[in-house]
Formats: C-alpha cells, structure tokens, sequence
C-alpha cells in the first residue's frame, strides 16, 4: 500500500522559513517523479513544484520560483520542500504526490500538512 505522510507544517511569520517533509512507503520511491501541491481556504488546488526521479531536474509554479526549493533523499525515501520568505497567500495545506512531475497526473497523494503564514 502507499503511504505518503506529509510533516513540518505550522504557523510561520511573514518572511519565515518551513521545510516540509513527505515519508514515503509501499512503493520503489527512487524510481518516480515526486511533486508538491497545496490547496489554500477556499480555492482549488494549486500544483507548487516537482521533481524527477533522480532530482536532476525541478519544476516550480511562477508564485514560489525563487522561493521554494524541492529536493528528495532516495536513500532515505523522502521528499523536502524548503519555503523561504513565506506571505500570507502561501497559507495552505501543502500534499505530496507520487508523480505530478508536470502538474498533469498523480497516482497518490498523502493526506497533507497545514501551513498558515500570518503576523
């Protein structure tokens, strides 16, 4: 069975950094695209970076370029997003996905991690 377990959200002050964790499971982790989605209050989902499967290549929407940085330890079966100089509209619950290189298809997301970027 997959199991992907997102962790390392909170409450964060404008300007602040998080770094989420995805621990991976159930499946050969080094072997897939690993990708980063989130979903703010109210609105739909927003695909936030990606990853492919020998971290030689990433992918960020134009909102976090600059800012977030996905990474992935194989060894370790877990995916990272750092966020650096978090606003107020990054306020979401982050995911992880097996795939969603692209932004296109996934074949399973974990049950996600709040974060809340508020004074």
């Amino acid at each position: 069975e997959v199991q992907l377990v997102e962790s390392g959200g909170g409450l964060v002050q404008p300007g602040g950094s998080l770094r989420l964790s995805c621990a991976a499971s159930g499946f050969t982790f080094s072997t897939y695209a690993m990708s980063w989605v989130r979903q703010a209050p109210g609105k739909g989902l927003e695909w936030v970076s990606g990853i492919n499967s020998g971290s030689s290549t990433t992918r960020y929407a134009d909102s976090v370029k600059g800012r977030f940085t996905i990474s992935r330890d194989n060894a370790k079966n877990t995916l990272y997003l750092q966020m650096n100089s978090l606003k107020p509209e990054d306020t979401a619950v982050y995911y992880c996905q097996q795939g969603g290189y692209s932004g296109t298809s996934y074949l399973s997301r974990g049950q996600g991690t709040q974060v809340t970027v508020s004074s």
